[in-house]
């Protein structure tokens, strides 16, 4: 038994390190997977089988015994993805001849929303900088950058000097999986990092980083979303992130027209699923749009119908 179980394990780490080697994930996301496999991994062996000997009827248990520890319907679901792509990766190796996650239900749950701003409260925030100060004008550049591409905060904080193109108008960037993608900027976002980066290079910092902090070092992560969270508070903007301005850049394009294949190339999204939970938000502004706009969406006065002639 004990040489059995490494061999699953062995499964397991093999399955993890594909994915970080070949298919380039982030250490973050990798340590996702591991944790939802390593559930699937410790129920197979409560059953004392291995994960490539797990049917049909096993991962259905494993789902109902994942809602019973509490799990939301979001969780189980992200859950049952990674075992789907385990599995695959089983297949494909040669370790399972059938794949048993193929098509498995799992529960639907209301979808949480993303936060996004309205345009109006994206103006108050992106005005929020003092932008009379070298901090404050960084700042300013950032904020504009973030909603005018839907910039994740890591590919932000990353990004370069020298993948930014004020000419063109564009800015390369590598988002998960290493994956580049050109993003167009907006006049906006163009006007304040000509601004930025100008005064940057009076200060003679020789990092190749775009965004840097008062020592010339690359701004992390971490004092991005301090920085965001500071200015939103400040303008009376509650609970908002790094995210919430790429929520705010992806939901304010479909309400303007925007196609969600476009969408989806601009946000970097590898399946067109994750761009489409935006269609709920601009679902509802239609909606209230039509009962705002529509001279019968909301008439109360009963119609009547005059009864015709005999003949």
């Amino acid at each position: 038994m004990p040489l059995e179980r490494q061999h699953r394990r062995d499964l397991l780490r093999e399955y993890l390190a594909y994915l970080q080697v070949e298919k380039g994930l982030s250490a973050n996301s990798v340590e996702s997977y591991a944790r939802d496999l390593k559930r699937l991994q410790g129920f197979a062996e409560a059953k004392g089988v291995g994960l490539s000997e797990l049917a049909r009827q096993d991962l259905r248990e494993w789902i109902a015994h994942l809602s019973r520890e509490g799990l939301s319907p979001a969780s189980v679901s992200r859950a049952v993805s990674a075992a789907r792509g385990l599995f695959r990766f089983l297949m494909l190796d040669g370790h399972m001849q059938r794949h048993p996650a193929e098509d498995l239900d799992t529960p639907q749950g209301m979808a949480a929303l993303p936060k996004f701003l309205t345009e109006d409260e994206i103006e108050v925030l992106l005005g929020a900088p003092d932008t009379e100060t070298s901090e404050g004008l960084r700042d300013r550049a950032m904020l504009e950058l973030m909603y005018a591409t839907g910039l994740r905060v890591s590919e932000m904080t990353s990004l370069k000097l020298a993948e930014v193109d004020l000419d063109a108008g564009l800015i390369v960037c590598h988002g998960k999986g290493s994956k580049e993608r050109r993003v167009p900027l907006g006049r906006s976002a163009s006007h304040w990092l000509q601004y930025y980066i100008a005064t940057r290079a009076r200060r003679g910092s020789e990092s190749p980083y775009l965004f840097i902090n008062q020592a010339g070092r690359p701004l992390t992560r971490q004092h991005a979303w301090a920085a965001i969270k500071r200015y939103a508070e400040g303008a009376g903007l509650r609970d908002v992130s790094p995210h919430t301005l790429r929520h705010s850049f992806a939901t304010h394009l479909l309400q303007r027209g925007a196609d969600s294949r476009s969408v989806q190339a601009l946000l970097g999204h590898s399946d067109i699923s994750t761009t489409q939970i935006y269609t709920h938000i601009t679902d509802n502004h239609l909606r209230a749009t039509y009962d705002k706009h529509h001279p019968r969406a909301v008439a109360t006065q009963t119609a009547t119908v005059e009864e015709e002639d005999d003949d």
